[in-house]
Protein backbone atom coordinates (compact mmCIF):
# COMPACT_ATOMS: atom_id res chain seq x y z
CA UNK A 1 0.00 0.00 0.00
CA UNK A 2 2.80 2.41 0.92
CA UNK A 3 4.69 1.54 -2.28
CA UNK A 4 1.63 2.49 -4.40
CA UNK A 5 1.19 5.68 -2.41
CA UNK A 6 4.77 6.67 -3.22
CA UNK A 7 4.41 5.63 -6.88
CA UNK A 8 7.27 3.19 -6.58
CA UNK A 9 6.02 0.34 -8.73
CA UNK A 10 8.85 0.76 -11.26
CA UNK A 11 12.09 -1.23 -11.49
CA UNK A 12 15.34 0.21 -10.11
CA UNK A 13 19.00 -0.60 -10.75
CA UNK A 14 22.28 0.45 -9.08
CA UNK A 15 25.82 -0.63 -8.40
CA UNK A 16 25.80 -2.30 -4.95
CA UNK A 17 29.57 -2.54 -4.49
CA UNK A 18 31.91 0.45 -3.97
CA UNK A 19 32.76 2.32 -7.19
CA UNK A 20 36.26 1.84 -8.55
CA UNK A 21 38.42 -0.89 -10.06
CA UNK A 22 38.26 -4.31 -8.40
CA UNK A 23 38.05 -8.00 -9.18
CA UNK A 24 34.24 -8.09 -9.08
CA UNK A 25 31.43 -5.58 -9.07
CA UNK A 26 27.83 -6.38 -8.16
CA UNK A 27 24.81 -4.69 -9.76
CA UNK A 28 21.39 -5.03 -8.15
CA UNK A 29 18.03 -4.66 -9.89
CA UNK A 30 14.68 -4.79 -8.07
CA UNK A 31 11.07 -4.50 -9.18
CA UNK A 32 8.32 -6.22 -11.11
CA UNK A 33 10.22 -6.10 -14.43
CA UNK A 34 13.60 -7.31 -13.10
CA UNK A 35 13.37 -10.80 -14.65
CA UNK A 36 11.93 -9.46 -17.91
CA UNK A 37 14.75 -6.89 -18.33
CA UNK A 38 17.67 -9.19 -17.49
CA UNK A 39 16.14 -12.00 -19.54
CA UNK A 40 16.55 -9.80 -22.64
CA UNK A 41 20.26 -9.36 -21.85
CA UNK A 42 20.99 -12.99 -20.91
CA UNK A 43 20.52 -15.25 -23.96
CA UNK A 44 22.06 -18.35 -22.35
CA UNK A 45 18.73 -19.47 -20.87
CA UNK A 46 15.23 -18.27 -20.10
CA UNK A 47 15.48 -16.77 -16.60
CA UNK A 48 11.71 -16.58 -16.34
CA UNK A 49 11.63 -20.38 -16.10
CA UNK A 50 14.40 -20.70 -13.49
CA UNK A 51 13.67 -21.26 -9.80
CA UNK A 52 14.39 -18.63 -7.16
CA UNK A 53 17.67 -18.55 -5.24
CA UNK A 54 19.73 -20.01 -8.10
CA UNK A 55 22.94 -18.88 -9.83
CA UNK A 56 23.49 -18.81 -13.59
CA UNK A 57 26.69 -18.19 -15.56
CA UNK A 58 26.66 -16.69 -19.02
CA UNK A 59 27.24 -13.66 -21.23
CA UNK A 60 25.26 -10.44 -20.98
CA UNK A 61 24.56 -9.09 -24.47
CA UNK A 62 22.88 -5.90 -25.64
CA UNK A 63 21.86 -6.81 -29.16
CA UNK A 64 24.98 -8.29 -30.73
CA UNK A 65 27.29 -6.47 -28.32
CA UNK A 66 28.77 -8.66 -25.56
CA UNK A 67 28.89 -6.67 -22.32
CA UNK A 68 30.56 -9.17 -19.99
CA UNK A 69 30.58 -12.73 -18.72
CA UNK A 70 28.65 -12.69 -15.46
CA UNK A 71 27.04 -14.68 -12.65
CA UNK A 72 23.33 -13.91 -12.28
CA UNK A 73 21.66 -14.54 -8.88
CA UNK A 74 17.87 -14.83 -8.87
CA UNK A 75 15.62 -13.94 -5.92
CA UNK A 76 11.88 -14.04 -6.51
CA UNK A 77 9.66 -11.94 -4.29
CA UNK A 78 8.69 -12.01 -1.52
CA UNK A 79 11.76 -14.12 -0.62
CA UNK A 80 14.24 -11.34 -1.34
CA UNK A 81 15.85 -8.40 0.42
CA UNK A 82 13.32 -5.88 -0.90
CA UNK A 83 10.36 -8.28 -0.98
CA UNK A 84 10.20 -7.75 -4.76
CA UNK A 85 11.80 -9.70 -7.62
CA UNK A 86 15.53 -9.05 -7.31
CA UNK A 87 18.45 -10.01 -9.53
CA UNK A 88 22.08 -9.47 -8.58
CA UNK A 89 24.65 -9.46 -11.39
CA UNK A 90 28.26 -10.21 -10.47
CA UNK A 91 30.42 -8.83 -13.26
CA UNK A 92 34.07 -7.89 -13.61
CA UNK A 93 35.13 -4.89 -11.54
CA UNK A 94 35.80 -2.47 -14.37
CA UNK A 95 33.87 0.80 -13.86
CA UNK A 96 33.33 0.94 -17.64
CA UNK A 97 31.86 -2.58 -17.73
CA UNK A 98 29.61 -1.83 -14.74
CA UNK A 99 28.36 1.35 -16.36
CA UNK A 100 27.63 -0.48 -19.61
CA UNK A 101 25.53 -3.11 -17.79
CA UNK A 102 23.61 -0.47 -15.81
CA UNK A 103 22.94 1.57 -18.97
CA UNK A 104 21.66 -1.54 -20.74
CA UNK A 105 19.15 -2.09 -17.91
CA UNK A 106 18.07 1.56 -18.10
CA UNK A 107 17.60 1.29 -21.89
CA UNK A 108 15.19 -1.58 -21.26
CA UNK A 109 13.04 0.32 -18.79
CA UNK A 110 14.76 0.35 -15.38
CA UNK A 111 15.67 3.59 -13.66
CA UNK A 112 18.65 4.46 -11.48
CA UNK A 113 17.98 3.88 -7.80
CA UNK A 114 18.05 6.71 -5.29
CA UNK A 115 20.19 6.47 -2.12
CA UNK A 116 18.79 3.80 0.20
CA UNK A 117 15.95 2.93 -2.14
CA UNK A 118 16.45 -0.84 -1.96
CA UNK A 119 16.23 -0.76 1.84
CA UNK A 120 13.33 1.69 1.68
CA UNK A 121 11.46 -0.83 -0.47
CA UNK A 122 12.28 -3.55 2.05
CA UNK A 123 10.67 -1.34 4.71
CA UNK A 124 7.62 -0.57 2.55
CA UNK A 125 7.17 -4.28 1.80
CA UNK A 126 7.28 -5.12 5.52
CA UNK A 127 10.60 -6.97 5.40
CA UNK A 128 12.08 -4.58 7.97
CA UNK A 129 10.68 -1.97 10.31
CA UNK A 130 12.22 1.50 10.30
CA UNK A 131 14.60 0.87 13.22
CA UNK A 132 15.94 -2.25 11.48
CA UNK A 133 16.28 -0.37 8.20
CA UNK A 134 18.28 2.40 9.89
CA UNK A 135 20.43 -0.25 11.58
CA UNK A 136 21.39 -1.50 8.10
CA UNK A 137 23.00 1.89 7.40
CA UNK A 138 24.68 1.79 10.83
CA UNK A 139 26.10 -1.67 10.10
CA UNK A 140 27.51 -0.51 6.76
CA UNK A 141 29.11 2.49 8.48
CA UNK A 142 30.37 0.50 11.50
CA UNK A 143 34.13 0.59 11.95
CA UNK A 144 34.53 -1.04 15.36
CA UNK A 145 33.41 -4.27 16.99
CA UNK A 146 31.13 -2.39 19.40
CA UNK A 147 29.33 -0.47 16.63
CA UNK A 148 28.97 -3.69 14.60
CA UNK A 149 27.40 -5.51 17.56
CA UNK A 150 24.99 -2.66 18.31
CA UNK A 151 23.85 -2.39 14.67
CA UNK A 152 23.52 -6.14 14.23
CA UNK A 153 21.48 -6.44 17.42
CA UNK A 154 19.04 -3.83 16.08
CA UNK A 155 18.86 -5.44 12.62
CA UNK A 156 17.87 -8.69 14.33
CA UNK A 157 15.00 -6.79 15.94
CA UNK A 158 16.35 -6.28 19.48
CA UNK A 159 15.24 -2.65 19.76
CA UNK A 160 12.05 -3.29 17.77
CA UNK A 161 11.01 -6.11 20.12
CA UNK A 162 11.28 -3.87 23.19
CA UNK A 163 9.09 -1.24 21.52
CA UNK A 164 6.63 -3.82 20.15
CA UNK A 165 5.95 -5.29 23.59
CA UNK A 166 5.32 -1.83 25.04
CA UNK A 167 3.12 -0.81 22.10
CA UNK A 168 1.04 -4.03 22.25
CA UNK A 169 0.36 -3.60 25.98
CA UNK A 170 -0.63 0.05 25.56
CA UNK A 171 -2.89 -0.84 22.63
CA UNK A 172 -4.72 -3.48 24.67
CA UNK A 173 -5.42 -1.03 27.51
CA UNK A 174 -6.31 1.70 25.05
CA UNK A 175 -8.91 -0.59 23.45
CA UNK A 176 -10.44 -1.32 26.85
CA UNK A 177 -10.61 2.37 27.76
CA UNK A 178 -12.19 3.17 24.38
CA UNK A 179 -14.73 0.43 25.13
CA UNK A 180 -15.52 2.09 28.46
CA UNK A 181 -16.37 5.27 26.54
CA UNK A 182 -18.94 3.34 24.50
CA UNK A 183 -20.61 2.26 27.77
CA UNK A 184 -20.18 5.57 29.59
CA UNK A 185 -23.89 5.64 30.51
CA UNK A 186 -23.57 2.35 32.38
CA UNK A 187 -20.55 3.58 34.41
CA UNK A 188 -18.55 0.35 33.89
CA UNK A 189 -14.78 -0.09 34.04
CA UNK A 190 -13.17 -2.65 31.71
CA UNK A 191 -9.54 -1.60 32.14
CA UNK A 192 -8.00 -2.69 35.44
CA UNK A 193 -6.39 0.55 36.69
CA UNK A 194 -4.03 -1.25 39.12
CA UNK A 195 -2.63 -3.38 36.30
CA UNK A 196 -2.34 -0.27 34.15
CA UNK A 197 -0.36 1.47 36.92
CA UNK A 198 2.09 -1.43 37.00
CA UNK A 199 2.43 -1.37 33.21
CA UNK A 200 3.11 2.38 33.09
CA UNK A 201 5.73 2.14 35.84
CA UNK A 202 7.42 -0.74 34.01
CA UNK A 203 7.22 1.14 30.70
CA UNK A 204 8.72 4.27 32.24
CA UNK A 205 11.64 2.24 33.58
CA UNK A 206 12.23 0.60 30.18
CA UNK A 207 12.14 3.92 28.32
CA UNK A 208 14.41 5.61 30.88
CA UNK A 209 16.96 2.79 30.44
CA UNK A 210 16.82 3.23 26.66
CA UNK A 211 17.29 6.99 26.98
CA UNK A 212 20.19 6.47 29.38
CA UNK A 213 21.82 4.11 26.88
CA UNK A 214 21.99 6.85 24.22
CA UNK A 215 25.09 8.37 25.82
CA UNK A 216 26.84 5.02 25.42
CA UNK A 217 25.28 4.57 21.97
CA UNK A 218 26.69 7.89 20.85
CA UNK A 219 30.12 6.76 22.03
CA UNK A 220 29.80 3.47 20.14
CA UNK A 221 28.66 5.17 16.95
CA UNK A 222 30.76 8.35 16.89
CA UNK A 223 33.70 7.65 19.18
CA UNK A 224 35.11 9.47 22.19
CA UNK A 225 37.05 12.71 21.91
CA UNK A 226 40.06 12.64 24.22
CA UNK A 227 42.12 15.79 24.71
CA UNK A 228 45.69 15.26 25.91
CA UNK A 229 46.55 18.45 27.81
CA UNK A 230 49.29 19.64 30.11
CA UNK A 231 52.21 22.02 30.41
CA UNK A 232 54.86 22.27 27.69
CA UNK A 233 57.33 19.38 27.73
CA UNK A 234 55.06 17.16 29.83
CA UNK A 235 55.39 14.55 27.06
CA UNK A 236 52.02 14.91 25.34
CA UNK A 237 53.34 14.25 21.83
CA UNK A 238 55.40 11.33 23.12
CA UNK A 239 52.26 9.87 24.73
CA UNK A 240 50.30 10.29 21.48
CA UNK A 241 53.03 8.43 19.60
CA UNK A 242 53.08 5.68 22.25
CA UNK A 243 49.29 5.25 22.11
CA UNK A 244 49.33 5.08 18.30
CA UNK A 245 52.53 3.01 18.22
CA UNK A 246 53.94 5.30 15.54
CA UNK A 247 55.80 8.62 15.30
CA UNK A 248 52.84 10.82 14.43
CA UNK A 249 53.80 13.94 16.41
CA UNK A 250 57.13 15.78 16.52
CA UNK A 251 58.92 15.22 19.81
CA UNK A 252 61.44 17.77 21.10
CA UNK A 253 62.94 18.98 24.37
CA UNK A 254 62.15 22.55 23.29
CA UNK A 255 59.07 23.86 25.07
CA UNK A 256 56.15 24.81 22.80
CA UNK A 257 57.01 22.46 19.91
CA UNK A 258 53.34 21.61 19.31
CA UNK A 259 51.80 24.87 18.06
CA UNK A 260 48.44 23.47 16.94
CA UNK A 261 46.24 20.51 17.77
CA UNK A 262 46.98 17.12 16.18
CA UNK A 263 44.10 14.67 15.89
CA UNK A 264 44.33 10.90 15.39
CA UNK A 265 41.94 7.96 15.82
CA UNK A 266 42.71 4.94 17.98
CA UNK A 267 40.59 1.79 18.31
CA UNK A 268 40.75 0.32 21.82
CA UNK A 269 38.62 -2.76 22.53
CA UNK A 270 36.08 -1.85 19.85
CA UNK A 271 35.68 1.81 20.86
CA UNK A 272 37.00 4.66 18.72
CA UNK A 273 39.00 7.25 20.63
CA UNK A 274 39.66 10.51 18.80
CA UNK A 275 42.93 11.62 20.36
CA UNK A 276 43.79 15.32 20.29
CA UNK A 277 47.39 16.30 21.10
CA UNK A 278 47.17 19.94 22.16
CA UNK A 279 49.69 22.73 22.47
CA UNK A 280 51.23 22.99 25.93
CA UNK A 281 49.23 25.17 28.30
CA UNK A 282 51.12 27.89 30.11
CA UNK A 283 49.85 31.18 31.46
CA UNK A 284 52.27 33.56 29.73
CA UNK A 285 53.96 33.33 26.33
CA UNK A 286 55.32 36.10 24.09
CA UNK A 287 55.02 33.91 20.98
CA UNK A 288 51.84 34.92 19.10
CA UNK A 289 51.54 31.58 17.26
CA UNK A 290 52.05 29.60 20.47
CA UNK A 291 49.42 31.69 22.29
CA UNK A 292 46.88 30.88 19.56
CA UNK A 293 47.77 27.20 20.05
CA UNK A 294 47.16 27.52 23.79
CA UNK A 295 43.73 29.07 23.16
CA UNK A 296 42.81 26.19 20.86
CA UNK A 297 44.00 23.71 23.48
CA UNK A 298 41.69 25.22 26.09
CA UNK A 299 38.80 25.09 23.59
CA UNK A 300 39.50 21.43 22.78
CA UNK A 301 39.66 20.62 26.48
CA UNK A 302 36.14 22.02 27.00
CA UNK A 303 34.78 20.14 23.95
CA UNK A 304 36.36 16.79 24.87
CA UNK A 305 34.47 13.85 26.35
CA UNK A 306 37.54 12.94 28.42
CA UNK A 307 40.63 14.97 29.29
CA UNK A 308 43.95 13.24 29.91
CA UNK A 309 45.90 15.71 32.03
CA UNK A 310 49.54 14.78 31.61
CA UNK A 311 52.20 16.13 33.95
CA UNK A 312 55.88 15.54 34.54
CA UNK A 313 56.16 13.98 38.00
CA UNK A 314 59.66 15.40 38.37
CA UNK A 315 58.78 19.05 37.77
CA UNK A 316 55.21 19.32 39.10
CA UNK A 317 54.41 20.06 42.72
CA UNK A 318 51.51 18.59 44.65
CA UNK A 319 49.84 22.02 45.16
CA UNK A 320 50.02 22.63 41.38
CA UNK A 321 48.32 19.31 40.71
CA UNK A 322 45.67 20.02 43.35
CA UNK A 323 44.92 23.34 41.64
CA UNK A 324 44.53 21.60 38.26
CA UNK A 325 42.28 18.95 39.79
CA UNK A 326 40.13 21.62 41.47
CA UNK A 327 39.80 23.55 38.18
CA UNK A 328 38.74 20.43 36.23
CA UNK A 329 36.23 19.52 38.93
CA UNK A 330 34.81 23.05 38.88
CA UNK A 331 34.28 22.82 35.10
CA UNK A 332 32.70 19.35 35.54
CA UNK A 333 35.17 17.85 33.06
CA UNK A 334 35.75 14.09 33.06
CA UNK A 335 39.48 13.56 33.38
CA UNK A 336 42.33 11.21 34.11
CA UNK A 337 45.47 12.40 35.87
CA UNK A 338 48.53 10.84 34.26
CA UNK A 339 52.01 11.24 35.73
CA UNK A 340 54.66 10.93 33.02
CA UNK A 341 58.39 10.16 33.28
CA UNK A 342 57.70 8.05 36.34
CA UNK A 343 60.75 5.88 35.49
CA UNK A 344 62.89 8.85 36.57
CA UNK A 345 61.01 9.48 39.83
CA UNK A 346 61.68 7.85 43.20
CA UNK A 347 58.95 6.06 45.18
CA UNK A 348 58.64 8.83 47.76
CA UNK A 349 57.85 11.38 45.04
CA UNK A 350 55.26 9.12 43.43
CA UNK A 351 53.64 8.41 46.79
CA UNK A 352 53.34 12.12 47.57
CA UNK A 353 51.09 12.51 44.50
CA UNK A 354 49.13 9.30 44.91
CA UNK A 355 48.11 10.13 48.47
CA UNK A 356 45.97 12.99 47.14
CA UNK A 357 44.52 11.69 43.87
CA UNK A 358 44.22 8.52 41.82
CA UNK A 359 46.99 8.86 39.26
CA UNK A 360 48.14 6.61 36.45
CA UNK A 361 51.93 6.61 36.36
CA UNK A 362 53.54 6.01 32.97
CA UNK A 363 56.80 6.48 31.12
CA UNK A 364 55.60 7.36 27.62
CA UNK A 365 59.08 7.48 26.07
CA UNK A 366 59.80 3.96 27.31
CA UNK A 367 56.22 2.83 26.56
CA UNK A 368 55.76 1.75 30.18
CA UNK A 369 52.21 1.29 31.58
CA UNK A 370 50.61 2.87 28.48
CA UNK A 371 48.34 -0.21 28.27
CA UNK A 372 47.08 0.60 31.77
CA UNK A 373 46.05 4.05 30.52
CA UNK A 374 44.19 2.45 27.58
CA UNK A 375 42.31 0.14 29.95
CA UNK A 376 41.33 3.06 32.19
CA UNK A 377 40.05 5.02 29.17
CA UNK A 378 37.80 2.13 28.14
CA UNK A 379 36.59 1.58 31.72
CA UNK A 380 35.86 5.28 32.12
CA UNK A 381 33.71 5.35 28.98
CA UNK A 382 31.88 2.03 29.23
CA UNK A 383 31.72 1.63 33.01
CA UNK A 384 30.74 -2.03 32.45
CA UNK A 385 27.59 -1.09 30.51
CA UNK A 386 28.22 -2.85 27.17
CA UNK A 387 26.87 -6.38 26.81
CA UNK A 388 26.47 -8.32 23.57
CA UNK A 389 22.67 -8.56 23.81
CA UNK A 390 22.02 -5.13 25.30
CA UNK A 391 19.70 -2.79 23.42
CA UNK A 392 21.58 0.47 22.96
CA UNK A 393 20.04 3.56 21.36
CA UNK A 394 22.50 4.97 18.80
CA UNK A 395 20.13 7.07 16.67
CA UNK A 396 19.33 10.69 17.57
CA UNK A 397 15.89 10.41 15.92
CA UNK A 398 15.02 7.48 18.19
CA UNK A 399 16.33 9.35 21.22
CA UNK A 400 14.13 12.42 20.63
CA UNK A 401 11.05 10.26 19.98
CA UNK A 402 11.71 8.29 23.18
CA UNK A 403 11.84 11.56 25.12
CA UNK A 404 8.31 12.27 23.89
CA UNK A 405 7.26 8.71 24.78
CA UNK A 406 8.52 9.24 28.34
CA UNK A 407 6.66 12.57 28.63
CA UNK A 408 3.47 10.84 27.47
CA UNK A 409 3.93 8.01 29.99
CA UNK A 410 4.45 10.57 32.76
CA UNK A 411 1.23 12.31 31.71
CA UNK A 412 -0.64 8.98 31.75
CA UNK A 413 0.73 8.26 35.21
CA UNK A 414 -0.36 11.70 36.45
CA UNK A 415 -3.78 11.16 34.87
CA UNK A 416 -4.23 7.90 36.74
CA UNK A 417 -3.18 9.62 39.98
CA UNK A 418 -5.73 12.35 39.41
CA UNK A 419 -8.43 9.92 38.24
CA UNK A 420 -9.07 11.88 35.05
CA UNK A 421 -11.90 10.70 32.74
CA UNK A 422 -11.23 7.85 30.33
CA UNK A 423 -11.49 10.06 27.22
CA UNK A 424 -8.65 12.31 28.43
CA UNK A 425 -6.60 9.29 29.45
CA UNK A 426 -7.14 7.81 25.99
CA UNK A 427 -5.68 10.98 24.41
CA UNK A 428 -2.43 10.59 26.36
CA UNK A 429 -2.21 6.91 25.43
CA UNK A 430 -2.73 7.75 21.73
CA UNK A 431 0.05 10.35 21.94
CA UNK A 432 2.40 7.77 23.43
CA UNK A 433 1.46 5.24 20.73
CA UNK A 434 2.05 7.90 18.07
CA UNK A 435 5.67 8.49 19.11
CA UNK A 436 6.35 4.76 19.44
CA UNK A 437 4.97 4.35 15.92
CA UNK A 438 7.24 7.14 14.66
CA UNK A 439 10.31 5.17 15.81
CA UNK A 440 9.35 1.89 14.11
CA UNK A 441 7.82 3.56 11.03
CA UNK A 442 4.22 2.53 11.68
CA UNK A 443 3.42 6.25 11.69
CA UNK A 444 5.47 8.32 9.27
CA UNK A 445 5.26 10.59 6.25
CA UNK A 446 6.75 10.33 2.78
CA UNK A 447 9.02 13.32 3.49
CA UNK A 448 10.32 11.69 6.67
CA UNK A 449 11.10 8.48 4.79
CA UNK A 450 12.84 10.35 1.99
CA UNK A 451 15.01 12.18 4.53
CA UNK A 452 15.92 9.03 6.48
CA UNK A 453 16.82 6.93 3.44
CA UNK A 454 18.60 9.76 1.61
CA UNK A 455 21.47 9.25 4.08
CA UNK A 456 22.01 5.67 2.85
CA UNK A 457 24.50 4.83 0.10
CA UNK A 458 23.23 4.19 -3.44
CA UNK A 459 22.80 0.46 -4.05
CA UNK A 460 21.58 -0.19 -0.49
Amino acid sequence: MAAKLLGWDDTIVALATPPGIGAIGMIRISGSRSFEIINQLFPAKDLLLQPSHTLHVGYLKEGEKVLDEVVVSLFKGPRSYTGEDVIEISCHGSPYVQQQVIQACVHLGARLAKPGEFTQRAFLQGKLDLTQAEAVADLIASNTEASRKAALHNIRGGFSEVLKQLRDQLLSFSALIELELDFSQEDVEFADRSRFYALIREAQGAVERLLHSFKLGNVIKNGVQVAIVGKPNAGKSTLLNALLNENRAIVSDIAGTTRDTIEEILNIDGILFRLVDTAGIREHTSDVIESIGVERSLAKMKQADVVVYLFDVNSTTVPELEAVKHDLDQQQIKYLLVGNKSDLANDALRNSFDARATIIFIAAKENQHVEVLKERLVDMVLQGRLQTEDTVVTNARHYHALQEVLKSLQDIHAGLDNQIPGDLLALDIRRCLHYLGEITGEITTEDQLDYIFSKFCIGK
